[in-house]
């Protein structure tokens, strides 16, 4: 493969803790000029192909605006999901002042990590992981990028290797036809690298003492060293005619397709729970052609996690473009002969309904589990600061009960970002590693045109600050607890969430007083900190 080397720029034209993009042979690159010198890498995120120049750059790091990923700005290497890739990087040359940048003539923005091969001969170890899903998968790559060369196998309880779960309720609800739910590695990566994918393959026992569980009824598997990342099961509807046609969860790929395939022959569609993908669905399915109606019992939707005034914004957003909305209500029953025909609310209204989608939260799945501390009241799995419940088992994702990010007080959070986080973390200590869990969480939410991303985690903040306006769709909403501030969420200010995430990180955000007192410059306040 051929390259030229081409000249991008003046040195003095890139300040110290600078990045910008440059368009040069008719490729994109990112400079960035830190501490240790300048370099040149891809100048997209490995995730969703957001562009790096608009994040954040703070101490080597550099932080994706859309769903802050990290990257090292030195050499391109993936620091904190999600994503998985590193950015390629290309050689400079500093010349009388000129950067030139040697580029290859095809170039490849995103680069696999290095992995381990498996050698069963050097390590006869076996882990297992239970659980295919975003901390699963993350656990698996990461065994090998850390150089465990022993034997992973992945067991998955649905039929599809990993998948991003996290576009169900979005794109893929708002495709023209059935599709493959979107993998996150082909088959043949996890063959490459050694990682035996099992699929239908439901744990239904672990015996922690003798180290070995059972799956599919009857198969026994032994482990050196197991990961519980099993994830969460959807919430039932306690009413009358819930097992009637055409009502359906949604949480896993295929119920995303069961979903699409009714929607061909509905008009009405009938959404309970007012949560994120009770909302995101909502979207989707008016963004389908369908008639849309929200039942909760909640005042506003989000009310608990984003608060009245952030709830309120998106019900006007949802309003609209057409959705309807039940709040302060709940459905007693669905009515219909096979199929739903109707949904009853404790007021006695009826609304017709060709669908219902239910969307009422999700509990760990754990039941099959023995032998393990369980939260009382989650029914989560107990694990210490390395994510481990017993010396042999870990656990990561939605099953966890995990000391808080802050307060350091148990805390089970079901983010999709925080189990990648999680899968990473307990992959290491299960490599050998002391790695204390300690990542900031992160979630986001698209409906319609707004976007949404909040950092942090607070479920028992007693005051809401907010900066900007709620009207321009460009605002930050602080939740503190006194004067501690415990999250942010933000719209139309990612470049602000992405630089406030580092300072959650780095333990530096100012109190709720100082936010109240003044407008802050948060890259600015990033950067002298």
């Amino acid at each position: 493969m051929g390259s030229q080397q081409v000249a991008v720029c003046q040195v003095s034209d890139l300040k110290l803790g600078e990045m910008r993009q440059f368009s040069v042979a008719d490729k994109e690159i990112l400079l960035a000029h830190t501490e240790t010198g300048i370099s040149a890498i891809a100048p997209h995120c490995s995730h969703y192909g957001a562009p790096l120049a608009d994040g954040v750059l703070h101490n080597g790091r550099i932080v994706c605006p859309w769903h802050n990923a990290c990257f090292s700005a030195a050499d391109g290497t993936h620091l904190n999901p999600p994503g998985r890739d590193n950015l390629a990087t290309f050689p400079i040359e500093i010349k009388s002042d000129t950067i030139y940048v040697q580029l290859p003539d095809t170039l490849t923005e995103h680069v696999t990590p290095p992995l381990a091969d498996p050698d069963p001969s050097s390590d006869s170890r076996t882990f297992v992981i239970i659980g295919g899903g975003a901390a699963g998968d993350a656990a698996a790559q990461m065994l090998r990028q850390v150089g465990f060369q022993g034997s992973i196998t992945l067991l998955i309880a649905e039929d599809n290797i990993p998948y991003n779960r996290t576009k169900l309720s979005k794109a893929y609800l708002q495709a023209d036809k059935v599709q493959s739910p979107p993998s996150l590695r082909s088959p043949d990566f996890y063959q490459k690298h050694g990682i035996d994918i099992k699929t239908s393959a439901k744990v239904t026992s672990i015996d922690v003492e003798s180290q070995q569980l059972t799956y599919s009824k009857e198969t026994t598997l032994s482990y050196d060293s197991l990961l519980i990342a099993t994830g969460g099961i959807v919430n039932q509807l306690p009413i009358d005619g819930s097992d009637l046609t055409n009502v359906f969860p949604l949480h896993k790929a295929q119920d995303a397709a069961a979903i699409l395939e009714a929607v061909k022959d509905a008009k009405k569609a009938v959404v309970i729970g007012a949560g994120f993908i009770g909302m995101e669905t909502a979207a989707s399915l008016t963004q389908q052609g369908l008639e849309v109606t929200v039942v909760a019992p909640d005042k506003v939707p989000f009310e608990k996690v984003l608060g009245e005034s952030v709830g309120q914004l998106f019900q006007q957003i949802h309003k609209a473009e057409g959705v309807q909305f039940k709040l302060g209500t709940k459905a007693t029953a669905l009515k219909g002969k096979e199929r739903v025909e109707a949904v009853e609310l404790d007021s006695g209204e009826e609304l017709p309904a060709d669908l219902v989608i239910v969307g009422v939260g999700v509990k760990p799945a754990t039941d099959f589990i023995d032998g393990l501390l369980l939260d009382e009241k989650t029914g989560s799995i107990l694990v210490n600061q390395y994510l481990q419940a017993t010396p042999s088992v870990y656990a990561a994702g939605d099953v966890t009960q995990f000391p808080h990010f802050i307060t350091g007080q148990p805390t089970h959070i079901e983010h999709w970002q925080l189990a990648m986080q999680q899968g990473r973390i307990a992959a290491c200590n299960m490599a050998g590693q002391q790695v204390t869990f300690k990542a900031v969480p992160f979630f986001w939410t698209g409906q319609f045109d707004i976007k949404l991303r909040y950092v942090g985690h607070s479920e028992n903040y007693d005051d809401v600050i907010v900066q900007g306006s709620l009207a321009d769709r460009s605002f930050l909403a602080f939740y503190a607890e006194g004067e501690q501030v415990m999250a942010v969420a933000g719209v139309g200010r990612d470049r602000d969430i992405a630089a406030i995430s580092e300072l959650f990180r780095l333990r530096k955000m100012p109190e709720a007083k100082a936010i109240k007192s003044s407008d802050i410059d948060w890259i600015e306040r990033l950067v002298s900190s």
